[in-house]
């Protein structure tokens, strides 16, 4: 399946457009934010950037340079009003952006994304249903952690063995879990806004979710950090990096008790 980084402010648009894609791509939710999208790529590595232009008066215009000049390759597609779209127009580069006016049926989305993936929707479809098969027997992990790199390093551990999904947010990790549900969630304890603490509350809040083993990523190895991940009772707890067979061995465990 392709791979799609969709780019945009948190709203019912962006979760619906990204709930109809992921029948046919593997889609992954990033801000608007530079610093994070340009985290983002390198970890995702996609066919396709979508942008949703809703709200995005104060985007971060820098990310256009930052497609053009260093993801030239890589076909971009922005959707937005005429009003939203216009105020862009002046930062795309040649063939590789397109622009989508709104209202939009998905059904023209799903058509503008395969001409720019040079491929038809049957071939899309086609090849999920062929990913889905081959990847239904595999458990799914789901790695939260603000750091990239961390990230990179966890898809790259675990992705021969599991089904490997990737938040660099809490509310990224929720929006995932609503998407997918995953067998295990290993979340990093020391996050900005919103920690792995209150991820995990969060997580627990919910009745459906409740029974999701998590554990604990966490960079600081002092008692008092130790005791207070301990105290929230997660099914384990890491200090990075994690030891490849060790946490291996770990999720094993928790995974197939029996």
């Amino acid at each position: 399946m392709k791979k799609i980084l969709l780019i945009g402010k948190l709203n019912n648009v962006v979760n619906e457009t990204n709930q109809f894609l992921s029948k046919y791509f593997h889609v992954q939710i990033c801000s608007e934010n530079a610093g994070v999208l340009e985290g983002m790529l390198k970890i995702v590595n996609p066919d396709l950037v979508l942008i949703s232009l809703i709200g995005a008066y104060d985007i971060d215009t820098s990310i256009f340079f930052l497609l053009s000049n260093e993801y030239s390759d890589t076909p971009v597609l922005t959707i937005g009003t005429k009003e939203e779209s216009k105020t862009f127009f002046k930062y795309y580069e040649g063939n590789q952006f397109e622009n989508l006016i709104r209202p939009v049926e998905h059904s023209v989305i799903m058509e503008a994304v395969c001409r720019k993936l040079h491929m038809n929707e049957k071939d899309a479809q086609e090849e999920a249903a062929k990913e889905r098969t081959e990847v239904s027997s595999k458990k799914r992990i789901l790695v939260v952690d603000d750091n990239g790199a961390q990230l990179r390093t966890m898809k790259k551990m675990l992705e021969e063995y599991y089904e490997v999904a990737l938040a660099i947010s809490g509310a990224q990790a929720m929006t995932s879990i609503g998407k997918k549900r995953p067998d295990l969630i290993l979340l990093d304890y020391e996050m900005p806004v919103c920690d792995g603490k209150m991820t995990l509350e969060m997580i627990r809040a919910d009745e459906d979710l409740q029974s999701i083993p998590v554990v604990f990523l966490t960079s600081i190895n002092d008692r008092a950090n130790i005791e207070a991940v301990l105290k929230l009772k997660p099914a384990g707890y890491f200090l990075k990096p994690p030891v490849k067979d060790r946490l291996l061995g770990e999720l094993e465990k928790i995974l197939n008790p029996d």
